[in-house]
């Protein structure tokens, strides 16, 4: 499989990245984890939208998931249109949420034409085209949900979605190929503990669950990718980098 970035910044879309997204292919199967703001103008540098055979979002704060209201636009008013909708899932309240967003008008109802593109359903174990999806839910301030992505026989991957320390996520990514870990925290810096991890919370995940690289990400424009590698290499002996604005990971 192959894991195309389509944005790694954090909390926001930062100087040289998008905020959270990611797309998922094998055999001509385009998976889409996440999709923050500015992410779809990547997403349709790989694939038309009219080609995504599904996605997930992990949860509904915008830097994961505004930009499906542009891919809505998109699959109305563009050329690459299709007849059946794409399946989204996401945490309860999505579509709802995303029409709120989609309005131009506060004082009315949004039209249902701008989702009408989408057909959601909450995450549930389920196989999505090629892929086997698990999901598991995370320690954040609303609902959210890790995903592992597995070719059954063959590789897997696991995102973390946003989320504190949780055993759920070690469980989770119990042997996979690849942890792509958020790593929103600097160490010893005052936080909630509900919300995100450090660099070194996210490489202890990774070392708990034996997993054969991490690559950090969801780092916010205020603060180092290169400082949360390092943590993360203080507590994870093995291979770790930082996710880039269109870097590949062919798994």
């Amino acid at each position: 499989m192959r894991l195309s970035v389509l944005g790694c910044s954090g909390s926001a879309p930062g100087p040289d990245s998008p905020a959270s997204g990611y797309l998922v292919q094998h055999d001509g199967f385009s998976l889409v984890l996440d999709l923050g703001n500015g992410a779809f103008g990547e997403l349709v540098r790989h694939v038309r939208a009219s080609e995504v055979g599904a996605i997930v979002l992990s949860h509904l704060h915008p830097d994961h998931c505004i930009d499906i209201v542009a891919f809505g636009v998109a699959l109305r008013h563009g050329r690459d249109s299709r007849a059946d909708p794409i399946p989204v899932m996401a945490p309860s309240g999505a579509r709802s949420r995303l029409l709120s967003a989609a309005r131009a008008d506060a004082a009315q109802p949004p039209p249902e034409q701008e989702m009408a593109g989408f057909a959601f359903t909450e995450p549930f174990d389920a196989m999505v085209g090629p892929f086997a999806l698990t999901f598991a839910r995370m320690v954040h301030s609303v609902p959210t949900y890790a995903v592992r992505v597995s070719l059954p026989g063959g590789p897997s991957l696991v995102y973390s979605g946003d989320t504190g320390p949780s055993q759920a996520l070690a469980h989770l990514a119990r042997g996979a190929d690849l942890l792509l870990c958020e790593a929103s925290f600097v160490a010893g810096e005052p936080g909630p503990s509900d919300l995100h991890l450090s660099g070194s919370e996210a490489g202890a995940h990774a070392a708990q669950a034996g997993v054969g690289r991490l690559v950090i990400t969801h780092v916010p424009p205020w603060n180092s990718r290169e400082a949360a590698v390092a943590e993360a290499r203080s507590t994870f002996a093995g291979p770790v980098e930082a996710a880039g604005p269109r870097a590949v990971y062919e798994l």
